[in-house]
């Protein structure tokens, strides 16, 4: 994890009611010419520049490279540090013979690229063996700041029924092995073969989260506590709750608009909590069946409404859920850029629509490579 993506220590929420923000993305390095992922990242780093190499990071596979932005409370400040490094990411990757990719997972089929060598990747391979996805499973993880511990345990309680539809939101991944899966975000499928990925289940208090993550260390589910791959889990470094369900977005509109989402759900977890009103109740089943439909439909399919259980137009719930974060958004100063965000998300789709559109049309995969890559750089226009 790039560290300098965590936000530093926010004060408790009824002292500012500002919630710092950051972001951490992860991108797929590929052969300008075929598309495949290619075992660059050493090549690429070394094009970094020197002010720069603070936030830029080895991921899992050589195959991928990770930034992280400085923590904020402005979401401009956030947009301008996403630019920024993507921009001269992408220049060191051309510099090293590679294109950089804000995709959830190769979409042309390959030689799966190598894990990074880190003798803590290797402990896990030698652990977990061929459960490493194909050639490069690419994130985006959200941190927001929180007062204390166990005021982060509860908001993890009041996240979860939440999760799915922000899961549909960054759906970008429908490709893989040089075909269509029928999923819109095929690298949840694939990261869900780690034993520790799953809904955060509802925690009685920080003991039992603490408890929780011992008893996986010691069933030989989790090697450390680095590998808590919830959806949502308290961060092991910072005083923060850490949101880690999608894919990379294609764009720094996308990105920015998912952190100020969730920055908005933590808020209005937190107001929740001071009120004393409690989360919403939550069958752990169900939710586990509407993030897989998440990763199924994306955001223009249809969603589970968690609190009926019935299917219903993703969008909708989108909707509902911007309604209830009004208020957080506002405090913020974020419901104006939101509401502009929402509104080129539907005129454009969701990355996975995205690239679906562009194979629908030339029917090359290589031409929704060469379209992410300017969708990742921002040649398309910094804001939609």
């Amino acid at each position: 994890m790039v560290t300098q993506a965590a936000p530093a220590p926010s004060p408790p929420a009824e002292a500012t009611e500002l919630l710092t923000v950051g972001v951490e993305e992860e991108f797929l390095l590929v052969d300008p010419d075929t598309g495949v992922a290619v075992p660059a990242v050493e090549a690429v780093l070394d094009q970094v520049s020197a002010e720069l190499r603070g936030q830029v990071e080895r991921e899992f596979q050589t195959s991928q490279i990770e930034i992280g932005s400085p923590p904020g409370l402005e979401l401009s400040s956030i947009r301008h540090s996403l630019g920024l490094l993507r921009a001269s990411l992408a220049d060191a990757a051309e510099r090293a013979g590679a294109r950089l990719l804000a995709i959830g997972t190769g979409p042309i089929d390959g030689p799966v690229p190598a894990v990074v060598d880190k003798p803590r990747f290797d402990r896990m391979l030698a652990r977990f063996r061929l459960l490493v996805p194909g050639p490069g499973n690419n994130g985006m993880h959200v941190h927001v700041g929180v007062p204390d511990p166990d005021a982060g345990v509860q908001v993890l309680n009041h996240v979860r029924p939440w999760l799915p539809i922000l899961h549909a939101v960054t759906a970008n991944s429908p490709f893989s092995r040089g075909e269509d899966t029928g999923y819109a975000s095929w690298r949840s499928i694939e990261w869900e073969r780690w034993p520790s990925v799953a809904p955060t289940p509802y925690l009685v208090n920080h003991e039992h989260y603490q408890r929780l993550i011992r008893q996986l260390i010691s069933s030989g589910v989790m090697l450390d506590e680095g590998m808590l791959y919830w959806y949502a889990r308290l961060s092991a470094k910072y005083p923060t709750v850490e949101l880690r369900i999608g894919d990379v977005c294609p764009t720094v509109d996308d990105a920015v608009l998912v952190a100020a989402l969730v920055r908005g759900l933590v808020a209005t977890a937190l107001d929740d909590i001071a009120a004393g009103r409690p989360p919403l109740p939550t069958d752990h089943h169900l939710l586990v069946g509407a993030h897989w439909r998440a990763a199924h439909d994306g955001l223009e399919g249809e969603a589970v409404d968690l609190s009926s259980g019935e299917l219903r137009p993703a969008w909708d719930l989108l909707h509902q859920l911007v309604g209830r974060l009004g208020p957080a958004l506002e405090r913020h100063g974020d419901l104006a850029e939101v509401t502009s965000l929402l509104e080129g998300l539907r005129r454009h789709g969701s990355g996975a629509q995205r690239q679906r559109s562009v194979y629908a049309r030339t029917g090359r995969l290589e031409d929704v490579v060469e379209d992410v890559t300017r969708q990742t750089r921002g040649e398309n226009g910094g804001k939609r």
